[in-house]
């Protein structure tokens, strides 16, 4: 039996749990205030394979699920927040698995979680962070919420390898307000043969990807890892918090800039091995 996509089965259980938006008792015509606008932005690219795709949707689940977050909503500004899920690959790749869901109780939050780790998500070719940041930077518009903060949350194994320039995807969302943060997973070389990853992705993700007020990225080193680490950042990102010295990488004087344009020169060698 073939997997039915997530985002088949999330419209579907949005609709039982009445969970959509905009939120039930609100007009047509008026936003609902919350605390943050938040996209979650996974990276499905082929690097991944699937049973580490898994442990990304399970390491989301069991964060919406756990007291920390909840408590962070619940006690946070407004008392609510409106989060979308997106998964994304190539530059034309990308896809809204679960649309936006108010979480103002314990109950939405768990009910995120179940939808978060509903359905399966097949493998997709090449990597474009821009493509993910312009298609998020979208979502904002017309949602049916009006947050006091807009946020897109980006995991990633690799650097951008198509699409236009990461940085001029970041700087035009930056100048809409939005703030991007990165979850760099430095978790092994994957399925691909490691072509497509660089030793220093942490880095480049502060220097190439994360923009905006308040922005910060926190690097994966091993996918036994991973739920805590999102929790640790979804917790920041909801209260509008920073990460604590010791787990954000922070530029040092006088060091060299990351090349943001490192991702775009692999492919094309790897272009140039194929033919020749």
């Amino acid at each position: 039996m073939e997997p039915v996509p997530l985002s088949c089965l999330a419209t579907s259980l949005l609709a039982v749990v009445g969970l959509t938006s905009p939120a039930l008792g609100q007009s047509a015509t008026t936003d609902l205030g919350v605390g943050v606008e938040l996209v979650l932005a996974v990276d499905i690219s082929r690097s991944i394979d699937p049973s580490e795709q898994m442990i990304q949707r399970r390491g989301y689940a069991s964060a919406f699920r756990s007291a920390e977050i909840q408590k962070a909503i619940l006690f946070g500004d407004m008392k609510r927040i409106a989060v979308t899920y997106v998964e994304w690959a190539g530059a034309q790749s990308q896809n809204v698995a679960i649309p936006w869901m108010l979480i103002d109780s314990a109950e939405a939050a768990s009910a995120f979680a179940d939808l978060i780790e509903t359905g399966a998500s097949g493998p997709v070719s090449r990597t474009s962070i821009s493509g993910a940041i312009d298609f998020s930077s979208e979502l904002f518009d017309g949602n049916g919420f009006s947050g006091l903060r807009h946020v897109i949350d980006v995991s990633g194994d690799g650097p951008n390898n198509q699409g236009r320039a990461v940085t001029e995807a970041r700087d035009a969302a930056v100048i809409r307000g939005i703030t991007i943060n990165g979850l760099p997973l430095l978790t092994g070389t994957g399925n691909n043969g490691g072509w497509s990853s660089i030793p220093d992705l942490d880095r480049y993700y502060v220097d190439c990807v994360i923009g905006g007020m308040g922005a910060f990225s926190i690097a994966v080193t091993g996918w036994d890892q991973f739920a805590m680490a999102v929790r640790h950042k979804l917790v920041l990102e909801i209260a509008g918090g920073q990460p604590l010295a010791q787990d954000r990488l922070v530029r040092v004087a006088g060091t060299a800039p990351s090349d943001c344009l490192v991702g775009e020169r692999l492919w094309e060698e790897r272009q140039r091995s194929w033919s020749e």
